[in-house]
Formats: structure tokens, C-alpha cells, sequence
């Protein structure tokens, strides 16, 4: 929902970002003021960002998290051989939280943990707790507390990349609602953020794979620039001509 605030700068919620196209390279937005209250309604039912959290035209999740966020889940859930602690086997996600807290278990370690999760009855809505015992990660088992209730924990019991991110949103709203999606979704943001973090990781040039035809494909078209800047010497193509051939390349 829309908030004033102090500045001439319009502040997007991250969720919204891919929805609105929003790419951090200085989009610009507008601003519409809805006047009667026949306006104000009509935008707060459609219009709203979290009334809006399936595209219309395939049914996939718009608010999805993008960039820092991806990387900080995926940080968390992703699993390491040999990892610390691997193997011990914990009653609950707050013993977890305690030997991960002490360093006797590393995050992407492999242990066994015991879980509760929440069976959602069809008919009368009721909810049924059941207790057992998952192999999983330290990782997994800690993000597995901002679970909505009635979303099992085999959606988040892998590696969570951008794409099973978007289907986990997706089957929270079938299963829990548009409501607890919101809140689950935002919750998910959150703590992206703050484990992207704690990971500490940065990307640089070293790290991308660079194709063995690059500095071929390069030489060429430096050659065919220099044929070009003759030719132009020479009279044969006009200074427009020359850009345009230069930009083709």
C-alpha cells in the first residue's frame, strides 16, 4: 500500500520489483492520485500489490524475490558434503538454532531433525499436527520456522533457487491463501536479506566462465572495424555510413 513520504524519490518494495519491471538502472515511475472515492475503492480492490500476486496472463507468482535475496536462500539451503555436524540428529529447529549459534553445526551440514507440520482438513479447514523425523539441512530446518501452517516442508527441503522460489509462493497461495502468502513471502524477503548478509559472498570477474571463442569473435571484429575505417579514409562510405557499419558489428 502506498505510504507518503519524505523526498522526491519513489521507494518500491523489493517484492514488486519484477512485477513492475523494475531493474535499478534509473526507471522512472508515476504517480496517480485517485480524487473521488469511487476511484480510491476501485484502486484499492484491483490495484492493490497484494491483491495482485498472480500474473493474470499464466498464473505464476509476481511477487518474487530477485537478486540478494535469491542468493542469501539459496546460501542457506543449498547442502555440503562433510560439512560440520553432519550426521547428528536434533528433536527441534531450536536445538538446531543452538548448536548452529555455538558452532557445533555448520549451516549447509547434513543432519536429521524432528518437525511438526500442519495437514490442512479439505472439508472443515481444521488443521492436524503431525511429528517426524526428516533428513535435511541445518539450514533448511531453521528457514523451515517461517513456514506457513499447512505448507509442508518438502517444498523448502531443497536447494532454493530463483525458480523454486516462484513455486513455492505459487503452492503456498493454493494451499494456505492469498493472506498468509503475503506474510510468508515477506518473511521469506526478510530473511533472504539478513543471510545474504551473514554469508558474506561477493561475485567478481574471476568467477565467470569466459567461452574459448571470445577473443576469436573479438580479433574479428576489430578486423572488420579497421576495413571499415579504411574504407572510409579512402572516401568510399560517409562519416554516417562508417557508424552505422562500426555499430552493425
Amino acid at each position: 500500500e502506498p505510504i507518503l513520504i519524505e523526498g522526491k524519490a519513489i521507494q518500491l518494495h523489493p517484492l514488486v520489483c519484477s512485477a513492475f519491471n523494475a531493474d535499478f538502472d534509473g526507471d522512472q515511475m508515476a504517480v496517480h492520485v485517485p480524487l473521488s472515492v469511487e476511484a480510491q475503492m476501485e484502486a484499492r480492490t484491483l490495484m492493490l500489490a497484494s491483491n495482485n500476486i498472480l500474473f493474470p496472463a499464466n498464473g505464476e507468482p509476481s511477487i518474487v524475490p530477485s537478486q540478494d535475496v535469491v542468493l542469501g536462500l539459496y546460501y542457506t539451503t543449498r547442502e555440503r558434503i562433510n560439512g560440520k555436524g553432519e550426521g547428528l540428529i536434533f528433536s527441534d529447529t531450536g536445538e538446531v538454532q543452538r548448536a548452529f549459534d555455538a558452532g557445533e553445526v555448520e549451516l549447509n551440514a547434513k543432519i536429521n531433525v524432528r518437525l511438526t507440520e500442519y495437514t490442512k482438513d479439505k472439508a472443515t479447514g481444521e488443521l492436524t499436527a503431525s511429528t517426524k523425523l526428516w533428513e535435511t539441512t541445518a539450514g533448511r530446518a531453521l528457514l523451515s520456522e517461517i513456514l506457513p501452517k499447512g505448507l509442508p516442508f518438502s517444498n523448502i527441503n531443497k536447494a532454493l533457487k530463483k525458480k523454486e522460489i516462484s513455486k513455492l509462493i505459487n503452492v503456498s497461495f493454493r494451499k494456505c491463501g492469498l493472506k498468509d502468502t503475503v506474510v510468508f513471502a515477506d518473511k521469506l524477503l526478510q530473511s533472504g536479506f539478513r543471510l545474504a548478509t551473514k554469508a558474506g559472498i561477493s561475485i567478481c570477474i574471476d568467477d565467470m566462465l569466459v567461452p574459448d571463442e571470445k577473443h576469436e569473435i573479438i580479433s574479428r571484429a576489430q578486423k572488420e572495424v579497421k576495413e571499415i575505417e579504411q574504407q572510409y579514409v579512402s572516401g568510399l562510405v560517409t562519416s554516417g555510413e562508417r557508424n552505422f557499419k562500426v555499430i552493425e558489428i
